[in-house]
């Protein structure tokens, strides 16, 4: 089989700031990504805060020679940019580092929006506002008038409760628009822009002393994209879509929608801080490259706050997978969430039916106690028992507070707390509902137990929205963890105000549809899905025998190499990393359960280090005791140079390196595996071999 090699390099963006990962492929030599000051090279024009000195030099000298009186006034509007300033009915706001200019303008007589991003226009004259009818537009100039403008500047930093790493810039410029209906004298309407630099985000808002009384209005934001890029599409328990033109996209398309302007130019539109409004959908028409909010009539009246709109901009998608953009959007958490402790988590649901020596696995007492047990051999933080504990978990009759194993789940969790590990505990949405909500989880706190795992949420989507929010918040005064399940409201940077949203199910269940997860859906969702924040995929069964098994939910060979499953539970990033297997067969691969077991959160850092959609990802993530790096690929085979330039300057690390076996293959002889140790440095590079559908790990001890 022919393999390609493939060179990654990261640079600290601390120590580097004009260096960002890159990734070379030496057989057929392409460069994946540059310096910024490569790139600042290629570009044909320079930008003065997203406008061309070439722009300029069109408006201010087509017909006539510059004079010094005129060279003053070019000078004077130069500062006015650089300032933040703007042109007659034009609004500019660029990112701290001037790589992203966001400009709102009226055009044809509503107002616009664009997005250029080192001087390439991605988004051209995009709409802005809300129509009461078609065409109706409210933010038009017939309609209102512009009352003021203001800018602010922030450069904070935001500490998580638990995240991607300890510490996250918070730099933004932003802008904020006053509008008020023709006729008041009030400010009735406002639009406020952010750009910070790894996206912009811009969102609508209603004073509560407004006036204005608009019922059943209808979003009207647009994203008129500048050319027929490629697209990729979040598809609920499906292989996402793509990659397809923006121009072959017809109908109804969910976020994150992830973008591919240009080699080394990526996009995603997503939202944040939705409150109550429906989750985001996107509409757009064959043969046309700009995409409508799907629009769900609301009530623009006083106190109104629509989600922000949001566009992501990395160089890289690895740059787009590391951002913070939705959370930063997102509002601090009000009260103590010290309590919130992330980690890796044993599960009851795949080992059922599962025999070992004799004993058969059950979702029963001593099953429970030997998951426990090894839970706490491994300094797991839990155990998740899911459906059916209390009685058929969609009966409307299954009471979740005196079903038929309620006494043994109280005794596990007293058992597991001796033991050090906390126990989640299923809930679906029947008995939610069908049982007063506040009281059920009210009693399992009192009962002990550390989370709940919500599934099978009802309604329509503004509704679940709704309840998902009083879940989190019930489960937050009650100090419990939310795990929502089948087909759950987006993730939207909720984690921020909420840390104890620990995880959703917004992707493919690893082991739920094999009618469609292969090593591409992985390798394509961690770029897509991914974005959206924290996702339980519930990857890492190491059981990969030929043929079916004895597993009640899960008997079928799982399309994976070993090394790839235990790499893929430290790429996927969650705040419950929940595990599907027994623990004997964890047990018989010393190398990868100690690379499950180092996965202590939260993490100190984290970044991808290289990788493209539906081909790779390179994940390197820290903890106070390691660095941990995970590989994983597409159906085809890869050699991958990594280099450790991360390390700590001046010391030297020994590093465990597991790799797929000779002849492995996501379709037969996944259980081959090898691993051998390295002394490295932050000099060091390590080769690693790549089976088709396979992975890589390893684990460098501090």
């Amino acid at each position: 089989m022919n393999k390609e090699r493939y060179f990654c390099k990261t640079f600290s963006p601390e120590k580097h700031e004009n260096k960002v990962t890159s990734c070379f492929r030496t057989a057929n030599v392409e460069t994946c990504s540059k310096t910024n000051n490569e790139l600042k090279q290629e570009d044909s024009e320079i930008q003065s805060n997203g406008i061309t000195f070439k722009e300029i030099e069109l408006i201010y000298c087509s017909q006539f020679m510059i004079t010094m009186k005129h060279a003053i006034i070019f000078c004077l509007f130069i500062w006015s940019i650089c300032l933040g300033g703007y042109t007659k009915n034009r609004y500019r706001i660029t990112s701290p580092d001037g790589e992203i200019v966001l400009s709102v303008f009226t055009n044809q007589g509503n107002w616009a929006y664009s997005l250029s991003v080192r001087d390439s226009l991605l988004l051209d004259a995009s709409l802005l506002g809300f129509q009461e009818s078609l065409g109706n537009q409210l933010l038009s100039s017939q309609k209102v008038r512009l009352v003021s403008s203001s800018k602010n500047t922030h450069n904070g930093i935001w500490k998580p409760v638990w995240g991607k790493r300890q510490r996250v810039p918070d730099r933004y410029n932003e802008l904020c628009l006053k509008f008020s209906v023709i006729g008041a004298a009030q400010n009735d309407f406002c639009l406020y822009l952010r750009a910070y630099n790894d996206g912009v985000a811009f969102r609508y808002s209603v004073p509560d002393r407004s006036r204005i009384k608009k019922k059943a209005v209808l979003e009207s934001t647009s994203f008129a994209f500048n050319g027929d890029y490629t697209a990729w599409f979040y598809n609920n328990e499906y292989h996402n879509i793509g990659p397809e033109r923006l121009s072959e996209s017809s109908g109804i398309r969910q976020p994150v929608m992830t973008i591919r302007a240009d080699r080394n130019l990526y996009l995603a539109v997503h939202e944040a801080d939705l409150r109550a409004d429906a989750p985001l959908l996107l509409r757009s028409a064959k043969d046309n490259c700009t995409f409508h909010v799907e629009a769900q009539p609301i009530d623009l009246v006083a106190g109104y706050l629509s989600a922000w709109r949001v566009l992501f901009v990395g160089k890289t998608p690895g740059e787009m997978v590391d951002s913070h953009l939705l959370e930063l959007l997102n509002p601090d958490p009000v009260g103590d969430f010290s309590w919130v402790k992330p980690g890796v988590a044993v599960w009851d649901w795949r080992i059922n039916g599962a025999e070992w020596e004799g004993f058969t696995y059950r979702m029963d007492y001593p099953s429970w106690v030997r998951m426990v047990d090894f839970a706490s051999e491994q300094k797991f933080s839990y155990l998740v028992l899911d459906a059916n504990w209390y009685g058929p978990e969609h009966k409307a009759e299954s009471n979740p507070l005196t079903g038929e194993k309620v006494n043994d789940v109280k005794r596990i969790i007293a058992y597991a707390k001796k033991k050090g590990v906390g126990i989640w505990l299923y809930l679906n949405d029947a008995g939610g509902r069908e049982y007063p909500i506040e009281k059920t989880l009210a009693q399992y706190a009192a009962w002990g137990a550390a989370g709940i795992k919500y599934g099978f949420m009802k309604g329509n989507p503004r509704d679940k929205n709704i309840w998902t929010q009083k879940i989190t918040a019930l489960c937050a005064k009650n100090k419990l963890l939310v795990d929502f399940h089948d087909g759950p409201v987006h993730p939207y940077g909720q984690m921020r105000t909420w840390p104890n949203a620990v995880t959703r199910e917004y992707c493919q269940a690893q082991l739920d549809a094999h009618r469609t997860f292969q090593p591409k859906t992985f390798v394509t969702s961690v770029y897509v899905n991914m974005l959206a924040g924290p996702i339980d995929m519930n990857n890492g069964m190491f059981d990969l025998r030929q043929g079916n098994t004895t597993r009640v939910d899960e008997n079928q060979p799982v399309p994976s190499t070993l090394v790839a499953e235990a790499a893929r539970t430290l790429i996927v990033f969650s705040g419950a990393t929940i595990i599907p297997d027994i623990p004997e067969f964890y047990r018989k691969y010393p190398p990868l359960l100690d690379f499950i077991s180092a996965q202590k959160m939260p993490w100190l850092e984290s970044k991808t280090l290289c990788g493209e959609i539906g081909e790779y990802i390179v994940m390197m993530r820290e903890t106070k005791d390691a660095y941990l790096i995970g590989a994983a690929t597409n159906e085809q085979a890869r050699t991958l140079d990594i280099p450790l330039d991360f390390l700590q300057s001046g010391k030297s690390y020994q590093a465990v390196v597991m790799e797929d076996g000779d002849g492995a293959h996501y379709l037969y002889n996944r259980e081959k595996m090898k691993s051998h140790t390295n002394q490295v440095t932050p000099k060091s590079v390590i080769r690693v071999q790549l089976a088709p559908g396979g992975g890589s790990c390893i684990l460098i001890n501090k």
